[in-house]
């Protein structure tokens, strides 16, 4: 490791045992292979460790972000100020409960959790199965496939508050709507969450998996980088039909493209920006309005 700064020293004193990386690239954590360095990039490990962290970001006034696999994240490229906290494969777990559910920590990836609900013969997290990202980031933006929604299945989640104390919620407080929950506008962090399943034969579990993910194989541009879905579903049509009636597949900003396989991916051809992204998903949007009359929204998040 380089030389620390006091600052930095200050952190890691503070930190203890918690893994720290300093000036970490975001591109190497967000699927689409873009963004600057982190200023400071922590993986807790349990919920005691993120609470240790909101405490220090609290104390010495850091700015934070919370991050699971940055499958739907647009990071910058100037990077981030401040402290980002790296959940997948970290505040990690899933146990099986009585009458059907199981529990899934937030860092835990949404195909391991539907693989493992698989195992038990416990159906219901099929069309999740191929969602990239984790547990965590699924939940806060209500995530879904193939005509399922996670707020479908979820019985509770634990939500961890800026002072480090959680709290349970059932799926109704959790305020679920179109690719939204409620965690959206007040301070919260996803720690795990209950999911109600149905009895089913493994095998039938596991053939409608393979199903969906030849569907996605077939007609994503799983090849390229990309954070999935790149616009919300509009009121009145379907964002990739728009896109491509206004004859936008393969419409491209220095080196980010409108997929030429599903017209609702954006993906990163080779060297994109995140200017570059910016710029793509403000062109479509424009473009989509002039031709239709309808506006997209991005679904990516732009930090």
């Amino acid at each position: 490791m380089t030389e620390l700064t006091d600052f930095y020293q200050k952190i890691s004193d503070f930190c203890g045992e918690i893994e720290l990386c300093f000036g970490e690239s975001m591109a190497k954590h967000t699927s689409f292979r873009i963004g600057g360095n982190a200023e400071v990039m922590a993986f807790p490990k349990t919920p005691e460790e993120l609470a240790r962290l909101l405490k220090m970001s609290a104390l010495l006034d850091m700015k934070f972000a919370i991050l699971g696999a940055g499958t739907n994240v647009l990071a910058p490229d100037e990077g981030i100020r401040g402290l980002v906290i790296c959940l997948k494969d970290c505040l990690g777990g899933m146990e099986q409960l009585a009458e059907g559910r199981i529990r899934v920590m937030a860092g835990v990836t949404m195909t391991r959790a539907a693989v493992f609900a698989s195992n038990l013969g416990l159906g219901g997290m099929e069309f999740a199965h191929g969602i990239p990202g984790t547990v965590g980031g699924g939940v806060y933006m209500n995530a879904g496939a193939y005509g399922g929604e996670l707020c479908q299945i979820i019985e509770s989640v634990d939500v961890m508050d800026y002072q480090g104390n959680i709290r349970r919620l059932s799926c109704e407080e959790m305020g679920f709507s179109y690719r939204h929950s409620r965690l959206e506008e007040e301070p919260g962090i996803v720690i795990g969450a209950v999911f109600r399943l149905t009895p089913k034969p493994v095998e039938e579990i596991k053939s409608r998996m393979k199903e969906l993910q030849g569907k996605r194989a077939a007609s994503q541009p799983l090849e390229l980088p990309s954070a999935g879905s790149a616009f919300k579903r509009p009121v009145g049509g379907f964002a990739a039909a728009l896109i491509d009636q206004a004859g936008l597949k393969g419409y491209q900003v220095g080196g980010a493209a409108i997929s030429t396989k599903h017209a609702g991916f954006a993906v990163n051809m080779g060297g994109a920006t995140a200017a570059d992204v910016k710029a793509l998903l403000q062109q479509v949007s424009d473009k989509v309005f002039q031709h239709s009359g309808i506006r997209i929204e991005p679904e990516v998040r732009i930090w």
